[in-house]
């Protein structure tokens, strides 16, 4: 039926048409954005859970910026202690040389030592990083290597931990090594084994270091895996798919073209109907 009061077919070609305009805007707007879930009225369960997720995955990045920094103090110190390593080896083959020597030879070799002894001081005081020491002390460090979240969603902090080293002792123990004052065969194997000993605990400390290096970077490379893949989730979840919404885009314009024309032919109606009458 026909009427000039209420044109059904105009006002169903407006409804349409507005529709369409929504859609487009959705559609347009995920395309400038690049998401297809802006907020918690797209899609409540992945906004929460992609929000969550995105929280988790920049304190991993935090966290690992901060072992960044930690693997370089322990790097610094490591390198400090290999090369007090070579130097308490040097400084134990001359007190071997020494052995059984002259006055005059021992006295040499004690300023070889001394030489070698201010070399190591240089060398712990230079072996810091940023103002981190890991190399004048023992003592036990923590360090935060990530976070885990319960199912419950409360949050805690996971760390390990390792050993600063004591490298100052170790030169204060050899810089007191004295083959010049060892005039007995007792005496010079007694500053022998002392030199020994000091060469074994560097050692070790150079190998606890680079054990604690090792375990930093282990960490850093899952936490970069960990992060990638709590990305790639969260744009799984929230990112459009640009090829879909080009088409979808393409196909809402011509649609709103021919919404378009239709209103105008409704519109026109109720003119064919007053054309009755003339």
């Amino acid at each position: 039926m026909s009427s000039i009061l209420t044109n059904h077919s105009a006002m169903t070609a407006l409804s349409t048409l507005r529709n369409i305009n929504s859609d487009l805007n959705s559609t347009q707007s995920r395309i400038s954005t690049g998401l297809k879930i802006e907020s918690g009225k797209d899609n409540a369960a992945y906004f929460s859970i992609s929000k969550t997720m995105a929280g988790d995955s920049g304190m991993f990045k935090a966290i690992d910026e901060n072992l960044t920094l930690q693997k370089n103090a322990v790097s610094t110190a490591r390198l400090g202690a290999e090369t007090l390593v070579d130097l308490a080896k040097q400084f134990t083959e001359r007190v071997a040389f020494a052995q059984g020597g002259t006055q005059e030879v021992r006295d040499d070799v004690q300023a070889e030592l001394d030489e070698l002894a201010a070399r190591m001081l240089t060398t712990i005081n230079q072996s810091t990083f940023n103002g981190t020491d890991y190399v004048s002390a023992a003592a036990t460090i923590t360090v935060v290597t990530g976070i885990s979240r319960s199912s419950t969603g409360s949050v805690s902090t996971t760390s390990m931990t390792f050993m600063s080293q004591n490298l100052a002792a170790i030169q204060t123990a050899l810089d007191a090594v004295s083959i010049t004052s060892a005039t007995t065969a007792t005496l010079q194997e007694a500053a022998l084994t002392a030199a020994e000993a000091e060469l074994g605990k560097a050692i070790a400390s150079a190998t606890a270091l680079g054990i604690a290096e090792k375990s930093i970077e282990t960490q850093k490379e899952f936490l970069g895996a960990l992060t990638d893949r709590l990305d790639s989730g969260i744009g799984s979840m929230i990112d459009a798919n640009m090829e879909e919404e080009a088409a979808r885009l393409q196909a809402l314009q011509v649609q709103q073209q021919l919404a378009t024309q239709s209103l105008s032919i409704a519109n026109s109606s109720p003119q064919n109907i007053l054309s009755l009458f003339r």
